[in-house]
C-alpha cells in the first residue's frame, strides 16, 4: 500500500513535471517567420553597409528589416527588398519566400510606380520651377488614377502566398522641411509640391493597405523635424558620388525613423 501510494505520488510529480515542461516557452523561443519585401526604402539604400551578394538591390545591414530581425530573432528571415522595385517586381520576383507558415511581412512599394526617381531628377536638373511642378502634377495623377489598382494586385498576391501573415505596409516620409535651413536648390513651391505628392502617396497606400486587411505604418511623424533642410537630416539630399542614395533615408533614418514605426506595427 505504501509502495502503491509512493508510485502514485511519483507518477503525479512526473506527469506534472512533463506538463510544465511542455507548456513552458524557452527563453530563446523564436519569433514568426519574417519576409521583407519592397523597394529601396526597405532595402536600405542610403544607409550604407550593403551586402555585396545582393548586387544592385543594395540591401543594407542597417535597413529596418535586418535591424528588427536581429532584435527579435524570427524563426526565419528572408530579405528580398530591392532598389528600383515596383509593384510588378514584387509580384514577379519577390514572393518566392512566402508560404502558409510566413508569420510577418513588411513592404514599402509604390514610389517607383509613380515615377519618384525621374520626378526628382527632373526637378533637380531642370532648374525650372514650372517643369518641376508639372512633373509632380503628373505623378499625383498617376497616384490617384493608376496606382490603387497596382497596389491592390500586389497586396492580393502577397495575401495569396502568405494567407496567415501579419503584413505591415510602410509609407514614405516627406522629403523637405519647409522654410528650413536650405538657401539653395529647389524653390519653396517645388519643395511644397513634392511634400504634397508624398502625402498623397501615403494616403493612397494607407487606404489600399487597409482594404487588404494590412497594417499601415506611417513614418511621416517619425521623420518630422528630420527632413532635408531641417537642423538634423535623416534623409539624403543630392549625394555624390553615390547618386542612388539621393532622397533616401540615412542609417539614422532607418534606425530612428522606420524601425520604431515597423516595430510598433508588427506587434
Amino acid at each position: 500500500m505504501r509502495l502503491s501510494r509512493m508510485a502514485s505520488i511519483v507518477g503525479a510529480l512526473l506527469l506534472g513535471g512533463s506538463t510544465f515542461l511542455a507548456g513552458a516557452s524557452p527563453a530563446s523561443a523564436a519569433g514568426p517567420s519574417y519576409v521583407a519585401l519592397g523597394d529601396s526604402y526597405s532595402s536600405g539604400v542610403g544607409a550604407g553597409s550593403y551586402d555585396a551578394a545582393a548586387g544592385d538591390c543594395l540591401r543594407s545591414t542597417k535597413a529596418y528589416a535586418p535591424l528588427w530581425a536581429t532584435a527579435n530573432s524570427p524563426s526565419s528571415f528572408n530579405f528580398v527588398a530591392c532598389s528600383g522595385a515596383t509593384t510588378d517586381t514584387v509580384i514577379n520576383s519577390q514572393l518566392g519566400p512566402l508560404n502558409s507558415s510566413t508569420g510577418l511581412v513588411s513592404i514599402s512599394i509604390g514610389g517607383n510606380d509613380a515615377g519618384f526617381a525621374s520626378t526628382m531628377s527632373d526637378c533637380v536638373l531642370s532648374f525650372d520651377e514650372a517643369t518641376c511642378l508639372a512633373r509632380v502634377a503628373e505623378a499625383r495623377t498617376y497616384i490617384d488614377q493608376q496606382l490603387p489598382t497596382k497596389l491592390d494586385r500586389a497586396y492580393a498576391a502577397i495575401r495569396s502566398h502568405a494567407p496567415s501573415a501579419h503584413v505591415v505596409v510602410l509609407g514614405y516620409p516627406r522629403l523637405y522641411q519647409l522654410n528650413g535651413s536650405c538657401s539653395v536648390g529647389l524653390t519653396e513651391a517645388e519643395r511644397s509640391a513634392i511634400n504634397g505628392a508624398a502625402d498623397e502617396l501615403d494616403t493612397v497606400i494607407g487606404k489600399r493597405a487597409a482594404n487588404a486587411g494590412f497594417t499601415f505604418g506611417d513614418v511621416r511623424t517619425a521623420f518630422t523635424g528630420h527632413e532635408i533642410c531641417s537642423s538634423d537630416w535623416w534623409i539624403h539630399s543630392v549625394t555624390f558620388p553615390a547618386i542612388t542614395e539621393s532622397y533616401h533615408p540615412t542609417a539614422t533614418g532607418q534606425s530612428n525613423g522606420y524601425l520604431p514605426v515597423f516595430t510598433s506595427a508588427a506587434r
